[in-house]
């Protein structure tokens, strides 16, 4: 048994924290448009609950959200999947992991 445990720290690749999807949706896209969140909830069929926490950043952009508004922008549901991609590990390298890192694998090991 291992008994080993490392403190893992993930330096930060991107020193500023990326934007939330829903932040562009409402500055990009809802503002210029004049679209209320209520419309715009409409247009994207989705409660008006659920667009109010993306766009206040409260929720993440789900790929069935991505595809509701990559279809009503005529922009790419992968775009806003990558901007929560982003975000998520922006998130997760400012944590500490307490892990046990595998061994390295050796022509040993691989014999076995």
């Amino acid at each position: 048994m291992i008994s080993v445990t490392h403190t893992i720290t993930l330096k930060n690749s991107m020193k500023r924290k990326p934007t939330h999807p829903g932040v562009v949706l409402k500055e990009d896209i809802l503002k210029p448009l004049g679209l209320s969140v209520t419309k715009a909830a409409e247009y994207l069929d989705i409660s008006r609950k659920t667009l109010s926490a993306i766009i206040n950043e409260r929720q993440a952009v789900t790929s069935n959200i991505a595809m509701r508004i990559g279809l009503a922008t005529k922009t790419s549901p992968q775009s806003w999947l990558n901007m929560q991609d982003k975000l998520n590990i922006w998130k997760e390298e400012n944590k500490d992991y307490n892990i046990i890192p595998f061994p390295q694998v050796t022509e040993e090991i691989m014999e076995m």
